[in-house]
């Protein structure tokens, strides 16, 4: 890690974290409005440029770890402007998690509806003796094939 030692390199330091934020944000913004809309193929597209900004983030933001003490006392202002930029981008993320949650406990939902479906068309209709249809057992169900192309 290269150590900040000047007022510009901490201006320009913090200046290129807040900017990934920003970018960051606004794509992960974006997927998670395509996923909410169930543009699921459009959202899974973001992944590589998620990914990459994510990266970039992360070493940028170790070398402000790094430096803090430093840019503490050379850049109050900027520090605090930068806290308040992360404490918007967990309100994304915080919002994103919940969407992509939902998506994945919906699409679960479905899956298992339709296994239970076919299970039970799969099964014998038969009366048991108390005179009620039996339900499919579950070990001799069929195994269901999905395709996992979005």
């Amino acid at each position: 890690m290269n150590a900040i030692t000047t007022r510009s390199e901490a201006d320009a330091a913090i200046a290129q974290v807040t900017g990934l934020i920003d970018k960051l944000s606004g794509v992960v913004a974006e997927e998670t409005a395509l996923v909410h809309a169930g543009k699921i193929r459009k959202a899974a597209a973001l992944g590589s440029t998620k990914s990459e900004l994510a990266g970039q983030l992360f070493t940028r933001a170790e070398r402000l770890k790094a430096n803090a003490k430093f840019l503490l006392g050379v850049a109050p202002a900027a520090v605090t402007a930068l806290n308040r930029g992360q404490e918007a981008f967990r309100a994304v993320l915080q919002k994103n998690m919940i969407v992509l949650a939902t998506s994945h406990a919906v699409s679960e939902g479905i899956v298992r509806r339709l296994s239970g479906d076919l299970a039970r068309k799969a099964a014998p209709q038969v009366y048991g003796a108390t005179g009620r249809t039996t339900p499919p057992n579950p070990k001799q169900g069929k195994p269901l094939a999905i395709s996992k192309v979005l």
